[in-house]
């Protein structure tokens, strides 16, 4: 069944300004517990950061995440964004074309209004699914 992004997605994604450090976007997944953080001036999205990035683009390399910052580090642009108005199905598409597992989603204009993730997915179209069970779960802090 065909959906709107709306119906799935998650509101309210967790955005930080690019001058921030990596220290804070990290703190920032932990008290969300989530994975990928926006970045953005205001309603002006400038990329994405994820927890991988910061492991693998900034520890990995031994770079002082106090000192690093988000914008330093996120992939600038977006490989992809989606309307809220936008399928499901065409979500799923892209995510599948730039093999990314979340897809933030904006307004008419850009503004970031939410996050759109395979999970999201998972538990509405398979419910019974590894992946649906492992998004439904509560966090492990």
């Amino acid at each position: 069944m065909t959906r709107q992004v709306r119906e799935v997605m998650s509101p309210g994604a967790a955005a930080v300004e690019p001058m921030a450090s990596l220290t804070d976007v990290a703190r920032l997944m932990r008290e969300k517990d989530i994975g990928e953080v926006l970045v953005a001036y205001d309603c002006d999205l400038f990329g994405v950061i994820t927890d991988r990035d910061i492991v693998v683009r900034a520890l990995g390399r031994d770079l002082d995440p106090a000192a690093i910052t988000a914008g330093h580090l996120c992939t600038h642009p977006p490989l992809a964004v989606v309307s809220a108005d936008d399928t499901t199905d065409h979500a799923a598409e892209l995510m599948r074309e730039f093999a990314i597992r979340r897809i933030p989603v904006v307004e008419h204009g850009g503004c970031p209004v939410g996050m759109l993730s395979l999970g999201d997915l998972a538990v509405l179209d398979e419910p019974g699914s590894a992946l649906a069970e492992i998004s439904g779960a509560p966090p492990n802090h």
